[in-house]
């Protein structure tokens, strides 16, 4: 081997050396470019189509304590097992009214469920990962909804949820993941933001104006919504919320009508959202919580969510309950 091949491999290998460090930086810039991607007016560019399913749930399971954080092993097996207890085809637990069906109105068909992330919860403010503690109020209202549920669970179509009455989730309830369709396209034009959301076929048109909120006498479903940028973060602060019959009021409900939700998006790469929601509601929680839900991009588009109240549905429920009624003499 001559002297000159032993120079010109040296410089070759030097070379390497000092542009293999270069890679991962340049991958990094390249992906920052992308998260920090600008609409044509300047603002940053969070439009697409996004999902946030996941099995993550949104408490950490009590047995886990202080474990915030999963190991790959661990995730792997407490997937498995969350996958089993949400199945639609699991045995069906007995209703409110004590009767049991013998199956699930669904299959697993038309499940979306996501994966188990490695962190415990979705929850991330208390640290504990739990939702805090109810205050007076809010466990006198969750006492009347059990008892409705026990005695009269549909005497009339408002005894249903608005959910199950294809009304609204509300929020933060249509921003948190469940089980399917939980999919929303975002729109950016100058001065507004929409979301548009698969589940429910809510659309959310947000004014970045800095215009004050509308009266308090004015309640809506999904709250009286107002952006700003802070940053690269759009924070979103809706209030005004109309109180919503609902069976879950911690995760499926509003606000309140005396509570806040807090939202924030932030772009943290090409295909994701970090998302995280603050339910500020003194009169149910005796402190604010915070979730923290990623949102992946996904390929569009949406499909209509054709749920309409007063269908096939909501009449065989009140029939059956009639029934039941006339079973036991009331």
């Amino acid at each position: 081997m001559n002297r000159r091949f032993l120079v010109v491999i040296g410089v070759l290998a030097a070379a390497i050396a000092v542009v293999a460090p270069l890679a991962p930086t340049a991958k990094a810039q390249t992906a920052n470019s992308r998260s920090s991607a600008r609409t044509p007016w300047g603002d940053p560019d969070l439009q697409g189509v996004w999902t946030n399913t996941t099995t993550t749930p949104l408490e950490r399971p009590k047995e886990l304590a202080e474990q915030q954080v999963l190991t790959d092993a661990e995730r792997a097996k407490r997937g498995a097992e969350r996958l089993a207890e949400v199945s639609f085809e699991r045995p069906v637990q007995p209703n409110a009214t004590g009767n049991r069906l013998d199956r699930n109105p669904y299959n697993e068909f038309w499940a979306e469920r996501g994966s188990l992330s490695n962190r415990t919860a979705l929850i991330v403010d208390p640290p504990e990962g739990r939702l805090p503690p109810l205050t007076s109020e809010g466990q006198k209202k969750q006492a009347e909804r059990a008892e409705a549920r026990k005695t009269s669970p549909a005497d009339g179509p408002e005894d249903r949820s608005a959910y199950e009455r294809c009304i609204t989730r509300g929020l933060p309830g249509s921003m948190m993941p469940g089980f399917y369709n939980h999919n929303y396209q975002i729109l950016q034009t100058p001065g507004y933001v929409v979301i548009l959301v698969e589940m429910i076929h809510d659309a959310r048109i947000i004014p970045l104006d800095g215009r004050p909120h509308v009266g308090q006498q004015i309640r809506q479903w999904l709250g009286d919504s107002r952006g700003r940028w802070e940053g690269n973060t759009l924070v979103v602060e809706s209030t005004n919320f109309k109180a919503i019959n609902d069976r879950n009021i911690t995760v499926f409900g509003s606000g309140g009508e005396t509570g806040r939700v807090i939202e924030r998006f932030t772009r943290v790469g090409a295909n994701t959202i970090d998302y995280q929601v603050t339910l500020d509601d003194p009169a149910t929680f005796t402190r604010p919580w915070t979730a923290a839900i990623p949102m992946t991009k996904i390929e569009g588009p949406l499909f209509e969510y054709a749920c309409h109240e007063g269908n096939h549905g909501m009449v065989g429920i009140l029939e059956g309950h009639r029934a039941e009624e006339k079973a036991a003499g009331r």
